[in-house]
């Protein structure tokens, strides 16, 4: 237990670039907006650098960005999440039926008009994250080996299930409830390679990682020494992802304004209904801090890179499904930076919680 405290006591003591995050994340939106809309053809010269629908740039921000915090964790520790079964059905319950539910409700509540962004957003709500929750959770103080076997989870059930549920949420559903029906055309192999990409490389480098490094220099130097020094570049990655996502799409976003704010209102409504759902229900079944944390951000957060995959890949670059996903990580990122700092602040009370009164 006084391991446990003083780890994350030292974890609270937020650098300067931690401490002003919410700033950087702004200014690397703003400048990947203006990139996008005064450099003429950055966005297609970007846009040269992918395979098959997947842009390089991005995928190489978020393997810069996972790694640092995959390094951190505690393998040999894993098991004790394994075996908390409150924990793991509480997320599979948030992830798979209440998410995909909720988000299907909110688009088809506030963009009954609108069918392409409304299938987009179905579109995201289907993609539960597997990358920059592992952020969110790390910056809010959360439990990382219970982040890394969440979306570990999570990503067999994205390569498992996310058709499958296309199929329910845009089709099925709808058909027995009156409502317009859309397909969906993707495959299995798109989301493994999703998951592989972003998940399988960055979880399998700080394995080795941390295995060879404790071996060689022992566990003191390596958490002590070692960690430190790659720590700022999971940051540094976060945010050059958002420069280059934000470059490759800032004419797109910039020169639709109203049919952002409409895409927007649904989004930001989910986001805050996960993260609060998954905070309150972390805390009633008593998790403690940092895993209520951890089930509150793994919720919330989304698998953007394979929604506007898949939206690109069924749909079109120039879609309205396209452009709800990517208007996704445009309100995603922001509200779930502010709910990092919400957090923060929440957990003096699980602290209170955890102190016997004198008696």
């Amino acid at each position: 237990m006084t391991t446990t405290t003083n780890k994350r006591s030292v974890a609270g003591k937020m650098s300067t670039l931690d401490r002003f995050l919410a700033v950087w994340i702004g200014i690397a939106m703003v400048a990947g907006l203006l990139l996008g809309r005064m450099i003429p053809g950055l966005g297609d010269a970007l846009g040269v650098l992918e395979i098959d629908n997947m842009s390089l740039p991005i995928a190489l921000g978020l393997l810069i960005m996972m790694y640092p915090v995959l390094a951190k964790v505690r393998y040999d520790r894993l098991d004790t999440v394994t075996g908390d079964r409150k924990l793991l059905i509480s997320s599979l319950i948030l992830n798979w039926i209440l998410g995909p539910a909720l988000m299907f409700a909110l688009a088809w509540l506030l963009l009954p008009d609108l069918p392409e962004y409304r299938t987009g957003l179905i579109i995201v709500g289907l993609a539960r994250c597997i990358a920059m929750v592992i952020i969110w959770n790390d910056l809010a103080c959360g439990d990382r080996e219970a982040a890394a076997v969440l979306v570990a989870i999570n990503s067999v059930f994205q390569v498992l299930m996310f058709a499958v549920l296309g199929w329910f949420y845009l089709s099925v559903l709808p058909g027995w409830l009156g409502l317009e029906q859309t397909t969906l055309d993707v495959s299995p192999w798109q989301i493994a390679k999703s998951v592989l990409i972003f998940l399988g490389i960055p979880l399998v480098a700080g394995f080795l990682t941390r295995h060879f490094g404790e071996k060689a220099k022992g566990r003191t130097w390596y958490e002590d020494t070692f960690l430190p020094k790659i720590g700022p570049w999971a940051l540094y990655g976060l945010l050059f992802t958002i420069v280059v996502l934000f470059a490759l799409q800032g004419e797109q976003i910039t020169s639709q304004p109203l049919d952002v704010v409409r895409i927007a209102l649904p989004l930001l409504a989910y986001f805050i209904l996960m993260w609060g759902g998954g905070f309150l229900f972390g805390a009633a079944i008593g998790l403690g801090y940092e895993r209520t944390t951890t089930l509150a951000f793994t919720a919330a957060g989304n698998n953007f890179e394979l929604a506007i995959a898949v939206a690109i890949g069924t749909f079109g670059v120039t879609s309205g499904q396209a452009l709800a996903g990517v208007v996704g990580p445009l309100i995603e990122v922001p509200i779930l930076v502010a709910l990092i700092y919400v957090s923060l602040a929440l957990r003096k009370r699980f602290a209170d919680q955890a102190t016997p009164t004198a008696p």
